[in-house]
C-alpha cells in the first residue's frame, strides 16, 4: 500500500465507533440492575464505554503516526541511493496546535521533553455525525524510544473526556490511565510486508455516567493487525480472573453497583474492506448476580453470519440474556 494511503487509513481508524444498543427485555427481578430498563442501560453502558475506549486507542495511533520522529518512520532505503519518506512530520511550529490529524481535535507536540508528549484536545465538533467529544488525552513516550520499536510503551492520561451521543444526548465522562505496548514492533505502513503487528492495552478508567454515578473499570486487551485485502484488526481479552475465566477484556462494577466482567469469547474482528465495520466476534458478560449476556456480531437480519453488508450497509448482532432462573431472552438488532 502507498504510504499516503496508509496515513489516511490510520486517520480513518480514529473515527471507528462500534455503536450498538440493546432492546428492552421482559426481565424484572427488582432493583439491582436486572429490570428491563436497567438491563438495557447496562448493555448500552458497556458498549459505549468499550467503543469509546477503542476510539481513544485509534486516536493515539493516529497521533503517533503523524510524528515520524516519534514513531520512528523517518525514511527507509530503497537502494541505488534512493530513500522514501514514510508517514509525515506534521507541525505548525513549536508548541502550536496542529489541526487536520484527528477531525474533532487538535494536537500539540513536545519533542524536547523526556518523556516526549503529544496532547490531544477534543473540541466538541460533530465531524463523525454520531457523537461529540470534549476533553484531553496526553500521550507520553520516553525520549530514547520510538513507537516502531519492539516493546515500546506509551502512557495515556485521559482527562475529563466527555462523550455525548447525539441521537439521545447520553453522555459519559472518562478519566484514567492506560498503557499501550507495541509488542511486535513495526508500524502499520509496513503491515503488508510484516504480516502482523501486535499491541497490548492495559489500564484503569474512571467512568462518570450522566446520572452522576461513578465507577472504575479495568481493561486488558490485545489487538493484532494483519493484512487481508486491507487492514484487519483482531481484538481479544488478556486477563484471567480468580475463577479461571480467560479472555477477560473489561471488568468492574456497573452503574447499579453490580460486579461484572466482559469476556471476548470469540475474537472481535474489524475489516478495512468492510468499511472498518465489526464483522464478527462475541462478548460474554458475566455478572455477580448470575445474569449472563452473550452478544454475537456480524449477522444478517435473521441472525445468521454474513459477509460484508450489501446495499443496506447494515450488520446485526444477537443478544441472548440468561436469568438466574434459567430463562432466556433473545434479540436481534442492527448496529
Amino acid at each position: 500500500m502507498k504510504t499516503t494511503n496508509i496515513f489516511y487509513v490510520v486517520v480513518l481508524m480514529s473515527g471507528i465507533c462500534l455503536a450498538t444498543a440493546c432492546k428492552k427485555s421482559a426481565v424484572n427481578d427488582g432493583g439491582n440492575g436486572s429490570t428491563n430498563t436497567d438491563l438495557q442501560t447496562q448493555s448500552d453502558d458497556q458498549d459505549q464505554v468499550s467503543s469509546e475506549d477503542e476510539a481513544i486507542t485509534n486516536d493515539v495511533n493516529t497521533a503517533l503516526y503523524s510524528q515520524a520522529s516519534i514513531a520512528g518512520n523517518d525514511a527507509i532505503s530503497q537502494g541505488s541511493g534512493q530513500t522514501t519518506t514514510l508517514g509525515t512530520e506534521q507541525t505548525n511550529g513549536a508548541g502550536q496546535p496542529i489541526t487536520g490529524i484527528i477531525c474533532d481535535a487538535t494536537i500539540v507536540v513536545d519533542k524536547d521533553s523526556d518523556p516526549r508528549t503529544i496532547t490531544i484536545t477534543y473540541n466538541g465538533q460533530e465531524c463523525w455525525g454520531h457523537r461529540t467529544r470534549q476533553g484531553v488525552v496526553v500521550i507520553s513516550i520516553p525520549a530514547n524510544e520510538h513507537w516502531a520499536d519492539k516493546g515500546a510503551t506509551v502512557s495515556i492520561s485521559i482527562q475529563n473526556l466527555k462523550i455525548t451521543r447525539l441521537r439521545d444526548k447520553k453522555s459519559i465522562t472518562i478519566n484514567g490511565t492506560k498503557s499501550i505496548t507495541n509488542q511486535s514492533g513495526g508500524l502499520l505502513v509496513n503491515l503488508a510486508t510484516l504480516g502482523t503487528i501486535t499491541h497490548t492495552i492495559a489500564g484503569d478508567l474512571s467512568i462518570t455516567f450522566d446520572s452522576g454515578k461513578q465507577r472504575v473499570w479495568s481493561v486488558s486487551k490485545q489487538r493484532v493487525f494483519s493484512y487481508d485485502n486491507g487492514i484487519v484488526i483482531t481484538t481479544t481479552g488478556t486477563h484471567t480472573d480468580s475463577l479461571g475465566n480467560t479472555n477477560v477484556a473489561e471488568w468492574g462494577t456497573n452503574r447499579f453497583g453490580v460486579g461484572f466482567e466482559s469476556l471476548i469469547s470469540q475474537p472481535k474482528v474489524i475489516r478495512q474492506d468492510c468499511d472498518f465495520q465489526l464483522t464478527g466476534g462475541q462478548n460474554t458478560i458475566l455478572r455477580t448476580d448470575k445474569y449472563t449476556s452473550v452478544i454475537t456480531y456480524g449477522l444478517d437480519a435473521n441472525g445468521n453470519p454474513t459477509s460484508c453488508p450489501g446495499a443496506s450497509g447494515t450488520y446485526y448482532f444477537k443478544v441472548v440474556v440468561t436469568t438466574p432462573a434459567g430463562l432466556t431472552y433473545t434479540f436481534i438488532l442492527p448496529y
